[in-house]
């Protein structure tokens, strides 16, 4: 992999809340099918895409689903001794980008939590794009997605693989929404 721009994949509601108790505060089938496809294909299709999160996000996976199939799990910590089965363990998220960096067979790096890695992925100098889900309600949150610059981060046009316009599942309403970080300063 010679690029090391980061992909982070969130969903949040009207208050950036992204957690409570350590799990989601809704369920949106839509949103998991649109996670999954983003963070399983790949234009190569002898590459896998890289997935990098905190150990609180790996334990919130329900354990059958823990790895993520089809993709190169990382998770950061700096108290586990050994990986977790099935996942690397990198001890920052600057040595996860370097583990992606020096593995030809990982076409895209995704950050998928918790609040922690996003912050450090948005406040890094690693080009960044953002998937945002925006739930169009407020739900009661303990974790939250960190407030980032809209003059450095710019909502861009929804790449060919993002859903547009209003979804709506159940009595939620959301929109996919794509902001990047520019690559390089003017």
């Amino acid at each position: 992999m010679t690029s090391t721009k980061l992909n982070i994949v969130v969903a949040v509601c009207t208050n950036m809340g992204i957690g409570i108790e350590g799990r989601l505060p809704w369920r949106l089938k839509q949103d998991m099918a649109f996670f999954k496809q983003l963070t399983v294909e790949t234009q190569d299709e002898q590459k896998k895409n890289m997935v990098i999160m905190g150990k609180k996000t790996w334990m919130s996976i329900p354990t059958k689903f823990r790895p993520l199939q089809d993709r190169v799990n990382v998770v950061l910590s700096t108290q586990l001794t050994e990986p977790p089965s099935g996942a690397l363990l990198a001890s920052s998220l600057k040595e996860a980008v370097n583990l992606a960096k020096s593995d030809a067979n990982v076409e895209n790096v995704f950050v998928i939590g918790g609040a922690s890695v996003y912050r450090e992925a948005v406040e890094g100098d690693c080009p960044c794009r953002i998937y945002l889900t925006r739930v169009d309600k407020e739900f009661e949150c303990d974790t939250f997605f960190p407030k980032f610059d809209t003059d450095v981060f710019k909502r861009i046009q929804n790449p060919n693989n993002v859903p547009t316009g209003i979804n709506v599942e159940g009595d939620l309403s959301f929109t996919f929404e794509v902001y990047e970080k520019n690559l390089f300063p003017h």
